[in-house]
């Protein structure tokens, strides 16, 4: 629940903070002494949801290195080193990518890919990975990784949670008004400025409709594994590795991944409605119904 909840919180934290330094700018102008100012309340909504998503994407490579212990894998010093490189290079080469810095991390059986744009991604497997699959295994789980590179994942779920941020940060202030007019029938606005209903109100809401908005960041999360797992298969030009790598996770347990590079784990999540990661079952099942080998 742990991994969860600063996963739904990330992006939370990052309009927060431009939240206070927008008010000490005073570039939040859209309480007026006429009312609320609709179309300047929308563009600070824009500000807030997408300034916020897009910080965390260009980030989150940095942030992924530090928070997991990666060590980047400049010159390989083993022969299973070598090997790793030599598999993201041609599954990027396959993807039509440019190659991707590539590492390993202490840990639990997992995998992450990260990173603002396709040409400088980063992916990284875990030395529980390593050690607990086999090497036709571990090939789907890198392949399933540089898929959502290929895919555009990451800049994907930006969007998705820009506009939801956009949607928390202006519904929950034009509520936050409609409240705080109600509670001071009567005050004089200009002189006094906001309430505490607003305010109140406000923060309440960021906090309820961040819940909701990140189920369905969630949701469109899961149905991006299933095309990552489809994406494996291809790359890897059979699907049973995937299938298999896919049953062996589902008898291990994964390690936990910085809430930065959650939804971008090779396995994650708990819960209906807040997991980043469809059922194991589900995701076999669904490759056992794609045509091809």
């Amino acid at each position: 629940m742990k991994r969860i909840l600063l996963f739904v919180l990330t992006n939370v934290l990052v309009v927060a903070v431009l939240g206070i330094v927008a008010s000490l700018l005073g570039v939040n102008k859209f309480l007026t002494s006429n009312g609320l100012n609709l179309g300047a309340l929308l563009g600070f909504a824009l500000i807030m949801g997408f300034g916020g998503a897009i910080i965390s994407l260009l980030i989150s490579k940095p942030m992924a290195k530090w928070t997991s212990g990666v060590q980047v894998i400049e010159q390989p010093q083993n022969a299973d080193e070598a090997w790793i490189v030599d598999t993201v290079r041609k599954f990027a080469d396959k993807a039509g990518i440019g190659m991707p810095e590539v590492g390993i991390f202490e840990g639990e059986p997992n995998a992450f890919a990260t990173g603002a744009f396709k040409n400088s991604a980063l992916v990284a497997v875990s030395t529980g990975l390593l050690r607990g699959m086999t090497r036709d295994e571990i090939e789907a789980v890198i392949g399933h990784e540089v898929a959502h590179i290929a895919n555009g994942d990451m800049v994907t779920m930006t969007l998705i949670q820009g506009v939801m941020n956009t949607f928390v940060v202006f519904i929950s202030r034009v509520v936050g008004y409609a409240v705080d007019s109600f509670l001071r029938k009567g005050d004089d606005r200009e002189s006094s400025g906001p309430g505490i209903g607003y305010y109140v109100t406000t923060i309440v809401l960021d906090i309820v409709l961040g819940f909701a908005a990140a189920m369905v960041v969630a949701w469109f999360s899961r149905q991006r594994e299933f095309r990552a797992d489809a994406g494996a298969a291809q790359l890897m030009g059979r699907k049973q590795p995937m299938m298999n790598a896919l049953a062996r996770l589902g008898g291990m347990t994964p390690g936990e991944l910085p809430k930065s590079v959650a939804a971008m784990g090779i396995a994650g999540g708990i819960g209906q409605l807040f997991s980043t990661h469809p059922p194991i079952e589900e995701r076999i099942a669904a490759l056992q119904a794609n045509s091809g080998q």
